[in-house]
């Protein structure tokens, strides 16, 4: 690594090359980083080149510099803005013991009604 690179750090960088687990970004002429696949944007990925292409400039967000192994993590998602929450606030929320008595009002009414005729085929 001719240059010093650390974690929090931003560069702009060309993807040099792609493949199934993420994309090899350039930094400079020396120094490659990886964006892993979960790193590229907000969501699922599941092919690479519907985001990026060889040859693409970037905007890399370094996540971890491994100077041991000689290996640069990179981030695109972290400079991007986090897709908003969408929450359905329209109904109320009921706590969970309010639905489970829900649930127990008409399951275990039924088995209780169907209980005795059981007990009673069982018999004959």
């Amino acid at each position: 690594m001719a240059q010093k690179f650390e974690a929090g750090e931003e560069f702009s960088g060309k993807v040099t090359g792609i493949q199934p687990y993420g994309a090899f970004v350039a930094l400079d002429d020396e120094t490659q980083g990886l964006v892993h696949i979960s790193e590229i944007t907000y969501g699922f990925v599941k092919d690479i080149h519907e985001f990026l292409t060889v040859g693409q400039e970037v905007q890399v967000k370094v996540l971890e510099v491994d100077e041991a192994a000689g290996k640069i993590s990179l981030s695109i998602r972290a400079l991007q803005e986090p897709p908003a929450v969408t929450r359905r606030d329209d109904r109320p929320r009921k706590s969970l013991q309010a639905r489970v008595d829900e649930s127990d009002a008409d399951g275990f009414n039924s088995l209780k009604d169907k209980l005795q005729d059981w007990i009673e085929k069982s018999g004959q």
